[in-house]
């Protein structure tokens, strides 16, 4: 074949390919062995979906519905390409009677749109707005193997690795943030066995470049007016970007800042005296000299007093983890979460924070049962030692090397199984102890919860 990532070469006979592809599927399926006609791309990904634990008789499963499912698109950058998808491939949908469909970076369905009746049968596997296509949890199709390998491909008929989406066609491509390189997610084309041609390929790969120009074409908001973001996750120090610049904050002016995003409506000086302080002896001058300080590094109107608040909205990256939680994108969240929070702070309500933050996310993940995601996080600082991601890994993903982790950390750290292991996001800072407030803890007397 001319080209490996082309379903059919011009000229096959699409039946007689089918019938070979589908005695190879069964051959896998059975034995664990690819027989030659299959094309590498394909083979390779059998075997990437089959150490996932995808079975050929699964289906997909659908995470995000109605409300949450629109929050999630509309904060998605490929919502400002997608007039161009349906101008430019909407036509080729309707007169073929198939799909546009595009997905997430984790191979998340965003949109699926085309011809009704072939939505129609399409819904009867799921492949449908809210449905997860990654390879990782459906096997091989065009969508979630473009995603995996960065590459345009084609999968035709059998050569998908779940039996129920064996008599589709689909050919996609991965968009790409034209700034950074990362892949955005991917366009695709799915219907019958007409797509299994070049054309298509070609078609819907020109396609996903195109969006990378609009993309890049796409004015970004002006600096001046974008509103103040500030980054606390996996890092000692803040850093806060407003007005064009980037300002690094010391320690405590992290903190503060912290906390005042965290309370719009301000906090006396008593309020976020506690808030910051455990077990010191701080007097109000001191706190009121940091922040005068701190009013010197923002400049002028953004920090204001009588009480203590913030005179505009500041976004963090610990709200774009909590917002994207609470829509059911465990994905999402989990891509934004960069570590714990300011991990070297001891101020009692970013203790608190910080441990609510990081519990909310391993508890979605624990929940999901991913095994992608639980990997990334076990395999991070600050997850290595955290036994009940371990032990959901081993359910979901019980290789030797997984087994063997999981019990040397039973092992080292005497827990039994079945009893909650070490919480994470907190080796910097110290185990908990009885002076050092959980997350689910009250707050100090007077004091004030994150």
């Amino acid at each position: 074949m001319t080209d490996p990532w082309v379903a059919l070469e011009p000229g096959a006979d699409p039946a007689e390919r089918m019938r070979v592809l589908r005695r190879a599927h069964e051959t896998f399926t059975a034995a664990g062995t690819v027989a030659r006609p299959v094309r590498a791309v394909v083979a390779d990904s059998w075997r990437r979906s089959a150490r996932a634990g995808v079975g050929p008789d699964g289906t997909a499963s659908v995470e995000l519905t109605d409300g949450d499912l629109g929050v999630y698109r509309a904060e998605h950058p490929l919502a400002r390409v997608m007039p161009l998808f349906r101008e430019l491939l909407g036509p080729f949908a309707a007169d073929g009677e198939h799909l546009v469909a595009v997905c997430d970076a984790h191979g998340r369905l965003l949109w699926v749109e085309g011809h009704p009746a072939t939505r129609r049968r399409a819904g009867w596997m799921n492949f449908v707005p809210g449905a997860r296509w990654a390879e990782s949890a459906v096997g091989t199709n065009a969508p979630g193997t473009a995603v995996a390998v960065d590459r345009p491909v084609q999968v035709f008929a059998a050569e998908h690795f779940i039996r129920r989406v064996q008599p589709w066609t689909c050919a996609a491509a991965p968009v790409h943030d034209p700034r950074t390189g990362r892949v955005l997610g991917a366009v695709d084309i799915t219907g019958g066995d007409r797509l299994a041609h070049p054309h298509s390929l070609g078609f819907v790969q020109a396609v996903a470049r195109a969006a990378e120009s609009h993309l890049a074409l796409l004015a970004p908001e002006p600096a001046d007016t974008a509103p103040p973001v500030l980054a606390v996750l996996g890092r000692d120090e803040a850093c806060l970007t407003m007005g064009g610049r980037r300002l690094r904050l010391s320690r405590r002016h992290s903190e503060i800042l912290v906390l005042l995003a965290r309370h719009p409506e301000g906090l006396t000086g008593d309020e976020l005296s506690c808030a910051l302080y455990e077990n010191e002896s701080v007097t109000p001058v001191t706190l009121r000299a940091e922040l005068a300080r701190l009013r010197g590094v923002l400049g002028p109107g953004l920090l204001a007093s009588r009480p203590y608040r913030l005179t505009v909205p500041v976004e963090s990256d610990v709200s774009a983890v909590e917002r994207r939680l609470a829509s059911g994108a465990v994905t999402a969240a989990a891509s934004a979460y960069a570590g714990p929070l300011l991990p070297a702070s001891g101020a009692p309500a970013v203790v608190r924070l910080r441990h609510r933050t990081a519990d909310a996310v391993r508890a979605a993940l624990i929940a999901r049962a991913d095994p992608d995601l639980l990997a990334d996080w076990a395999h991070a600082p600050w997850g290595e030692d955290d036994v009940d991601v371990w032990r959901a890994l081993a359910a979901t993903r019980p290789t030797a090397a997984v087994r063997a982790r999981l019990a040397a950390l039973e092992s080292e750290l005497a827990v039994p199984p079945g009893r909650p292991g070490r919480r994470p996001g907190i080796h910097r800072s110290g185990p908990l102890t009885p002076d050092r407030p959980r997350s689910d803890s009250p707050p100090p007397p007077g004091g004030v919860s994150a």
